[in-house]
């Protein structure tokens, strides 16, 4: 199989807490310029795979591969280079401005000092107004809304120019308006960035139109599905996901898309 576009998989992951699988023999795929996105119901593990393959968990079992290596064998400093993550609840420290939470994504090159250059500041400035918070500069991070945050943290995500995005929940605070929008954003500069990008989304209706592939954990913690949203998207399929009564979704989807296709 041709890996080269690949610039993040796993082999045989089993993700979980100490000595107990939450998710078994996970086998995740991204390629540059494309997004996967993980679905399931609640508790199902999403996160916990997400934290597994950024390397904030260890891995019980398996093995994590960034651009063809294994992650083990990168130094820290390779995988800031290469790696940004956006976890919903990992907040920065306190009385810390937008712009310098922002500002922490060019860290990786800033060297040991940590002084950021002329050219750091320039990016941090770009990267607020493109994600629209450009006027939110000089607040305090712990003063403005949870929607706001995501925004703030995803400019810090994007400063640091990674080639792999790992984001968990990334659109729980939004309005529809700002979900729209991040959806726009993420998938613009997927395209013109070729970053990868391994997400979690609860939204169904929002993982339909973002996604390139899906994967689908279940509530036992197996990988039971993957594929394009056409082939994952049917009412028996997300009903068995989420033990849902057959039909109910269809009924609740009525007017998304002309409602879920039939398993055909």
């Amino acid at each position: 199989m041709d890996r080269s576009s690949e610039i993040i998989r796993t082999e045989h992951l089993d993700s979980g807490y100490g000595r107990r699988v939450v998710v078994a023999d996970a086998e995740i795929s991204v390629k540059r310029g494309e997004i996967l996105v993980l679905i399931g119901p609640n508790g199902a593990g999403k996160s916990t795979v997400l934290r597994t393959v950024a390397g904030q968990l260890e891995a019980i079992a398996g093995t994590v591969y960034i651009d063809g290596r294994e992650r083990s064998s990168l130094q820290a400093s390779e995988i800031a280079r290469k790696q940004a993550v956006m976890l919903t609840d990992r907040k920065p420290a306190e009385r810390m401005t937008c712009e310098e939470v922002v500002s922490l994504g060019r860290y990786p090159y800033t060297g040991r000092l940590g002084i950021l250059s002329e050219e750091d500041k320039r990016i941090v400035r770009d990267t607020m107004e493109l994600v629209r918070i450009g006027g939110l500069a000089d607040r305090e991070y712990d003063a403005i809304s949870d929607g706001q945050r995501q925004r703030v943290l995803l400019a810090r995500a994007i400063c640091q120019e990674p080639e792999i995005m790992i984001l968990d929940e990334p659109t729980s605070y939004l309005d529809i308006r700002h979900k729209l929008e991040f959806i726009d954003l993420l998938k613009s500069l997927v395209r013109d960035r070729k970053i990868g990008v391994i997400m979690s989304m609860h939204e169904l209706e929002l993982a339909y139109i973002t996604a390139d592939d899906l994967l689908c954990i279940d509530s036992e913690g197996g990988i039971c599905m993957s594929g394009k949203p056409d082939e994952v998207f049917s009412d028996s399929r997300l009903s068995s996901l989420y033990g849902l009564e057959e039909g109910r979704l269809s009924r609740l989807y009525s007017d998304f898309l002309g409602g879920l296709g039939s398993d055909g």
